[in-house]
């Protein structure tokens, strides 16, 4: 048997599980989530120790327009993913997101919490989730919340590339939750798939996001504040700022679990911050 089969290359925690020892990662080319069936025989050709799944529709509002599709890559393909390594006995690893609860509340959302998802893309990272526990075998889903890193599209980068051309912005104050940096959840997803290996017992899903819990906007502050941007922040609340799929917002993630079966305590994200300025050559 070889390492971890990353499915993903270019995805923000794609690119952290690179640079970890003993991954393979694969790019859309060597396997196409739209054709889960090819995904399940690319996992049965390798017969890796495990597989962490890191590669999604992420298109949050587009997702409206393309549920089909959204949900053939983040449903159907983690589906027959699972169902490959339950029958080859190896376990799973499924990134999972807040979007499949609605929102309502202050309260952290706990892993057993009721599931409720405002849109598609919600819908269709369920669906994954779903099909993932129903193939029966080790696995674990990591639901995690904002994702940032130096790679790809995120909220930091935009806030970074605005704020030096801006005297202020209008961001939301009334979405809270925990930025999680991808480096934090790549080193998460391997400790759970080399858990699993040897635990089976400790299959689940689970939560994961940064700390302490935070606004948009509170969030836009401290990214000007660590990279010395002097832009004012004037907070709106999520009405004044509409887009297509509609976000939760309450985003606060309970990850007692995770902290007490695998040890993995809520990463700081001011600290994941300071980490990415210093990859971006901004500090």
């Amino acid at each position: 048997m070889s390492g971890l089969l990353v499915f993903g290359q270019t995805g923000q925690v794609a690119r952290e599980l690179a640079t970890c020892a003993d991954t393979l990662c694969l790019s859309r080319t060597e396997a196409d989530l739209t054709d889960p069936e090819a995904c399940a025989a690319t996992i049965r050709a390798h017969a890796p120790r495990a597989v962490i799944n890191a590669a999604a529709y992420t298109a949050v509002d587009k997702a409206e327009e393309e549920e089909a599709l959204a949900t053939t890559i983040n449903g159907a393909a983690p589906a027959a993913m699972a169902a490959a390594c339950a029958d080859l006995g190896i376990p799973l690893v499924q990134i999972s997101t807040d979007y499949v609860f609605d929102g309502a509340g202050t309260a952290p959302w706990r892993p057993g919490d009721p599931v409720a998802p405002l849109g598609a893309y919600g819908r269709s990272k369920l669906a994954g989730e779903q099909g993932v526990r129903a193939a029966g075998g080790a696995y674990a889903v990591l639901r995690t919340s904002w994702v940032v890193s130096a790679h790809g599209n995120n909220f930091v980068k935009t806030m970074l590339r605005l704020g030096k051309t801006r005297e202020s912005l209008t961001i939301v104050a009334d979405q809270v939750g925990g930025p999680t940096p991808a480096r934090a959840i790549a080193a998460a997803c391997v400790t759970m798939a080399e858990t699993l290996v040897s635990e089976p017992d400790k299959r689940g899903v689970y939560h994961f996001s940064g700390a302490p819990d935070v606004s948009w906007a509170g969030f836009a502050r401290e990214i000007f504040a660590q990279a010395g941007i002097n832009c004012a922040v004037t907070e709106i609340p999520t009405s004044d700022y509409p887009t297509p799929a509609a976000r939760p917002l309450n985003s606060r993630l309970d990850c007692t679990d995770l902290e007490t079966v695998l040890d993995l305590a809520r990463p700081d994200w001011r600290a994941g911050l300071t980490d990415i300025l210093k990859d971006l050559g901004e500090t």
